[in-house]
Formats: C-alpha cells, structure tokens, sequence
C-alpha cells in the first residue's frame, strides 16, 4: 500500500458563496427560514440575488470551507465537485487553488451554470442559505477517481451532497475505493433539514460505511429523533468509531468507542456563524492527520471554529497555524 500524499480529499457541492448582510424584516418579506439551507430554482436564484445588499463572492460550499481552512493549517488538501465551464466555474477554480487546495475535477460543459449559494447574515450572527445546485448535480461516481481517493488519509463528504440523486452513489463509490485503500471516511451532517430529507440514507451510510461522524446538536437531534442529546450521544457512539458533536457556546463533545471528551469552545466575539462547523471539522482532520491526540483535535477544531465566526465569511482572516500554536 502507498503512502498517502494528501491528508484530507474533500467532496461536495462546489458552490461560490455570496454573502450579504440583512435584517430580519428582509427574510420575512422573502419568506425565508431563518437559519436554514434551502434549494432553489434558478429563476429564484436570480430573483434574490438581484434583491440582496451588496455580497462578498468567493469559492464555497459546506466541504470545500473545509478544504480551505485545512489547507490554511497545513493539511495536504484535495477536492472533488463539479462546476460549470463558465466564469462562476473559474472563480470558484481560481480561489479554491490559490488557497492551496488540489482541485483535479473537470468542468462540465455544456449543461448547467456552476452553483451558487446566497447567505444572508441577520444582525444576531445567524446565516441563512438559498442555494442552486446547477451543475452540481451532474457529480456522480464517474467523478470519483480511484487514484484521488487512494491518495489521502481521510476522504470527508458533506451531507449537502445527498441533495442531488446521483451523488449518493459518488458517496458509496467514494467510501468503497477509500476502504479497499486502508484508508478512512468522514462525514459531515451538514444542515438538520437535510437530514430530515434523507435520514434513512444518513442513518444507514453512517453505520456501515462511516469512520468518523461530524455533526452539530441539532442534526445529531434529528439523525435519532429525539431531543435528548445525551440519548443521541450514545446512540452515535454504537454505530461510529468517532464522533465530534459542537454545541455552539457549550464546545464539542468528541465520542470514541469508550473514550468520551469534552472540549471547551474558544472565547469570541460571534459575528457570522456561516461556516463554523466546517472550520471546526478542517481543525480536528487537520490534526487528526498529523496523529495528534483526540483532546488536540478538539481544540484545534474550536480555534478554527472561533476564527471563521469572529468575522464576516467562512474563510479564516488571521494565521491558523500561529493560533493552534498558543496553548
């Protein structure tokens, strides 16, 4: 077996982010779910975003903030998703690569425009998500090379990828080239609405295909139905290796096999929680992979979570690497 040359190869939908802030009184008018991710058409698309306060654009997506704040720690980064070969496809190739992520899928041509998520961020912090999928949808298992996946310690796939039909089965292709290689699946839940969409599919890939289980108190709620997080703790525990669970203020608990770690969250002030999750999962894989101790990646997780919210925007503005560094 070689020797893995990328530590962390995400998969997802490969979205340029725009962020926007907003009032309350906006999403009302719009009708929108506050502190949701909800699909849109695109004429829906279009509509918001002509209605929308001047945005912030820039390559995204649940696992792709994930890549790029791994990379910023020194993680070896890959990433799989599909945009479109059109100037959105560009922006979101050119950025994710600049931040030090390999980034091998081709464009589609063709079809669908590349997708775009629009977030609002009200004064309370909160983000709220109307995302078009577009050419997302067409990432299938076709866009899944062995070669990729047999190359990194971890392959980490993100919930929103369950949205479009086809990449279910990039998902299962994916954990099957990664366990013939020996090497590790993560997942992130991503968002408790998704995982009411699809709950009997999540609950089945996470008890037999996967290795590590990223999800915050609400979709970890929602994954066992109930709204006892103690409950919900244990019932993870049987059926994953490793569990890291954020509870926003109250830190992370991380689960593994006996093991049960509580790790405090990092003191800051919250001005966008766009992204928290993934930063937090960029830190833990990112020392994960280095062989640091579960405590270790639990705070290395709560830094990068506490760095991406102090600000505007799911990418990091100070050096990750100076701040896992202070004890």
């Amino acid at each position: 077996m070689s020797e893995p040359t990328l530590d962390i190869l995400g998969i997802g939908n490969a979205i340029v982010d725009v962020l926007a802030r907003a009032e309350d009184r906006f999403l009302e008018a719009k009708g929108l779910n506050k502190g949701a991710m909800a699909l849109i058409g695109p004429e829906a698309a279009e509509a918001l975003y002509a209605a929308m306060g001047p945005g912030v654009e820039s390559s995204g997506g649940s696992a792709g903030n994930t890549c790029a704040v791994a990379a910023g720690l020194g993680a070896r980064v890959g990433f799989l998703g599909k945009v479109a070969d059109d100037a959105l496809g560009q922006v979101f190739a050119h950025d994710i690569r600049a931040v030090g992520v390999h980034f091998p899928t081709a464009p589609l041509k063709g079809g669908a425009p590349t997708a775009r998520c629009l977030i609002l961020v009200t004064p309370d912090a909160q983000r709220t998500m109307n995302t078009f999928l577009g050419a997302c949808v067409e990432f299938s298992a076709a866009d899944v090379p062995e070669a990729e996946v047999a190359r990194a310690k971890v392959v980490y796939m993100e919930g929103y990828l369950f949205d479009p039909p086809a990449a279910q089965a990039a998902f299962y292709e994916a954990s099957r080239l990664a366990h013939q290689h020996a090497r590790q699946v993560a997942l992130s839940l991503s968002d408790a609405f998704c995982v009411e969409r699809h709950r009997h599919a999540f609950r089945k890939f996470v008890r037999e295909e996967c290795d590590i289980l990223f999800a915050n108190e609400s979709e970890l709620l929602s994954l066992y139905e109930t709204d006892d997080f103690d409950y919900a703790a244990e019932q993870v525990r049987a059926e994953v290796g490793l569990a890291a669970l954020t509870r926003s203020e109250k830190g992370s608990l991380i689960v593994a096999g006996e093991t049960t770690l509580q790790v405090a969250a990092v003191p800051t002030k919250v001005v966008d929680t766009t992204g928290a999750g993934d930063a937090y999962a960029a830190g833990f894989l990112a020392a994960f992979t280095r062989g640091l101790d579960l405590a270790e990646c639990g705070r290395w997780g709560s830094v990068a979570a506490a760095e991406v919210i102090s600000h505007v925007g799911a990418r990091p503005q100070a050096d990750l690497k100076a701040l896992v560094a202070r004890k």
